[in-house]
């Protein structure tokens, strides 16, 4: 099995983008604490969305940004300057955005805008058999 789950913080702002047919990418890296190192030790992931989910991540991500990334582990090698290498990728199956958007929706809503309607709701009836 080839699960992984990380929650961690955006390092840089996303990069997106779309395959010669079309499919569209998003490529970001998240920094994530050891959870029980004696000194503040970081590891750094690379992160590939594709589809829908890069759409989303493209929009909604920025620097800084926490988020949890549910994927595969996936290496691929190139060569840099004459030398082998090798690079592991987080393939994202999903993103879950842990921290307050500040880019807004898709609308043009900024999040304070969205806090005013949530407050204007008609209250619940307080007679609910449940």
């Amino acid at each position: 099995m080839n699960k992984v789950i990380l929650i961690g913080n955006l390092t840089r702002d996303p990069e997106s983008g779309s395959t010669q047919s079309g499919v569209a990418f998003c490529r970001f890296s998240i920094a994530v604490n050891r959870r029980f190192s004696k000194e503040n030790e970081t590891d750094y992931f690379n992160i590939v969305c594709w589809r829908a989910l890069a759409d989303n991540c493209s929009k909604m991500l920025a620097k800084g940004r926490k988020v949890c990334v549910s994927g595969s582990i996936q290496t691929r090698q190139y060569e840099q300057d004459g030398i082998k290498r090798t690079a592991y990728d987080i393939i994202a199956d999903e993103v879950e955005f842990l921290s307050p958007s500040t880019k807004g929706d898709e609308a043009g809503e900024q999040p304070a805008k969205r806090q005013e309607s949530v407050s204007n709701l008609t209250p619940v009836d307080d007679e609910l058999p449940f």
